[in-house]
């Protein structure tokens, strides 16, 4: 239902705003852009059209609407059809949209060496066969292929029917609470380190290319490692209590456990010498990553480039293109460039500020401290996001109004804006109480081991857990770095 009337509600709503009369403060191009967003976001929340056809309406809508409106910089001319593409097609060019694309690639190089399924293996094979044991190894998965597989749905995708196998192994049904419990950890220990690592999520990536563009500041990925990982390891405890508690296995150890997981290892075979390749090439790209702005002045996206190129070099690579082409998701980077290019033009026309000046007067959060401030605004992204099935989409569209709303309170108190903005990121991964929350979620629900009471009654208290350790970090760890301040 939600598909079939979502582009009929989204086009109305366009049209109402369009024919409202221009409030003061905002440009006529402000009010456009701010109805495309509306029309962006019923797309996006009821899934009438796909992604990348969304992208498709959103460039032509931007490049139609914005070049038949007066140049906000320049009212007494008409801003053109030619001007109005570059805002649309703005994203396509940064640095963000290369990084998404050369972690495509290396998603791609990890299925087609198994690599990922390998490293998987081989702590599933050192933890035993004790039920709540095979959970932690399930969570440490998740944490160790958030380094090297930079693609939240790659990494659940490639742990998938490894647990499957296992749950077939063990001779266990697919209805049982440990099959899912399992899967739900496989979703939710992923989501928690899409926080933890600047590359594990593409949604970071866009906050970055908002914070780098407007406000000036590179976040380097040890800089966020240092931030971010304590909040995901904490998480990764609180989701193993949580999950035992509400979904308890049937048994604590499962017989031939251990035996199963040997067995799938030695299916695999000895590791070849692709493998051996993408692990050093994996290692070293790791290393220069968390040693940015350290050791050498290289940043994340030139690294990842110079990591994808290695891949693909002939006679040293381990892939080329006429393989990779068909296995990455042209239609994710599109999304993600019409991403950055709609929240940037919120940003340029002053739309961004319009609603920011609204928000802010709305709840007075000029009388806020910034523990308040940040409390206040992380409810409200954990609300909006049980609409949203992409936490990109969710970061595109709030991401600049959360930089424009830090800015409007720091003309009146000091406030680390960056810092700010980071955390509120952190938030936006949030994806843990729905199934439709996120592509991960998705992936796990279409195994039919888990149910979408599973999600939502283990999802709920991960997400009161998780914005109470996001208050609790605020109030100490952040505020000795210095983060908030």
């Amino acid at each position: 239902m939600g598909k079939r009337y979502g582009l009929i509600l989204g086009i109305l709503i366009l049209g109402i705003i369009l024919f409202l009369p221009t409030p003061d403060g905002l440009s006529i191009a402000g009010q456009r852009i701010l109805g495309i967003l509306i029309f962006s976001v019923v797309i996006w929340m009821t899934e009438a059209v796909s992604y990348p056809v969304s992208s498709v309406i959103i460039v032509l809508l931007m490049a139609f609407l914005l070049g038949f409106s007066p140049d906000p910089s320049n009212p007494v001319k008409m801003l053109g059809t030619s001007h109005a593409l570059k805002y649309a097609l703005s994203g396509f060019s940064t640095n963000a949209v290369t990084l998404v694309g050369g972690a495509m690639f290396i998603a791609v190089a990890m299925v087609k060496t198994g690599l990922d399924e390998r490293i998987a293996l081989v702590i599933l094979s050192r933890i035993g066969t004790k039920t709540n044991r095979v959970l932690i190894g399930v969570i440490a998965v998740g944490f160790i292929l958030s380094f090297f597989v930079p693609s939240t749905t790659a990494r659940v995708s490639c742990m998938v029917p490894i647990i499957l196998g296992i749950i077939n192994s063990f001779g266990v049904s697919k209805n049982s609470r440990f099959a899912a419990v399992m899967m739900i950890a496989v979703a939710q220990a992923d989501s928690i380190w899409n926080v933890g690592i600047k590359t594990a999520a593409a949604q970071n990536m866009i906050a970055l290319n908002f914070i780098e563009k407007q406000l000036g500041y590179y976040i380097s990925w040890g800089e966020w490692f240092i931030a971010a990982a304590p909040f995901a390891a904490i998480m990764s405890v609180v989701l193993y209590f949580i999950l035992l508690k509400l979904i308890p296995p049937e048994t604590k150890e499962i017989a031939g456990g251990k035996e199963a997981v040997a067995k799938a290892l030695q299916k695999l075979g000895p590791m070849s010498t692709d493998e051996k390749k993408l692990m050093v090439i994996s290692l070293g790209m790791l290393f220069l990553w968390s040693t940015e702005k350290i050791l050498h002045p290289l940043d994340t996206t030139t690294i990842t480039i110079l990591a994808v190129a290695v891949m693909m070099l002939p006679g040293i690579g381990i892939m080329d293109w006429k393989y990779v082409q068909n296995r990455i998701s042209w239609g994710t980077l599109m999304l993600f460039g019409t991403g950055i290019s709609l929240g940037s033009t919120i940003l340029s026309t002053k739309a961004a500020h319009w609603i920011a000046g609204g928000i802010v007067n709305k709840l007075d959060l000029y009388t806020m401290t910034a523990f308040g401030i940040l409390a206040v605004l992380s409810i409200f992204l954990i609300v909006i996001h049980l609409g949203f099935a992409s936490a990109t989409a969710l970061s595109a569209a709030m991401i600049p109004i959360m930089i424009s709303i830090l800015q409007g309170v720091n003309q009146h108190q000091a406030i680390n804006v960056v810092g700010m903005t980071m955390i509120l990121q952190y938030v936006i991964c949030f994806g843990f109480i729905l199934p439709v929350n996120a592509p991960q979620n998705m992936v796990v629900f279409s195994t039919d081991t888990v149910t979408a009471r599973d999600f939502i009654r283990t999802g709920i208290p991960i997400t009161i857990a998780a914005y109470l350790l996001i208050l609790l970090m605020a109030a100490t760890y952040w505020k000795w770095l210095g983060i908030i301040l």
